[in-house]
């Protein structure tokens, strides 16, 4: 009986070469299939980040419009970080900033929010014009979470 034993155990060599090479074949296919899908999810967490930032940039500039008896006139970037210090104004590689305050006037404002994504830059923007509010974004991709009509 021990000898069947050592006789089984020194057939048993291990892997043959074919069949390692299914197996790497195996896993280089389902890399193929996740890696593409990951690398979008950071596009899409890019831009997430900016449309956030747009919002707290709206939220920040009814504060200043509080305290400035209703009026959005003479509202800058630095205005709104004086509020609220974690708007970041400083473009960095793959972070969302706050790009720029437009057309402040008595009863709107346009805030800018961009991001590096994969793709190139991705613009969020907030537009109040009177009590009406339009969200707007640039590139119509759904990689960062832009509709193809250019809104969000």
């Amino acid at each position: 009986m021990l000898y069947r034993l050592r006789q089984r155990l020194s057939n048993e060599g291990g892997f043959t070469l074919i069949e390692l090479l299914v197996v790497i074949l195996i896993i280089g296919i389902l890399a193929a299939i996740a890696i593409p899908s990951f690398l979008s999810q950071k596009s899409k967490a890019q831009g997430a980040s900016a449309k956030e930032l747009a919002r707290t940039e709206e939220t920040t500039a009814e504060t200043y419009a509080t305290d400035h008896g209703g009026s959005y006139v003479g509202m800058t970037v630095g205005e709104l970080q004086t509020y609220e210090p974690t708007i970041n104004a400083t473009a960095g590689k793959g972070e969302a900033y706050a790009a720029a305050v437009e057309g402040a006037s008595a009863t709107g404002y346009t805030v800018v929010a961009k991001t590096e994504t994969q793709g190139g830059e991705a613009t969020f923007k907030i537009i109040k014009n009177g009590g009406e509010v339009t969200r707007t974004c640039a590139p119509a991709e759904v990689k960062v979470g832009c509709n193809t009509s250019g809104t969000w």
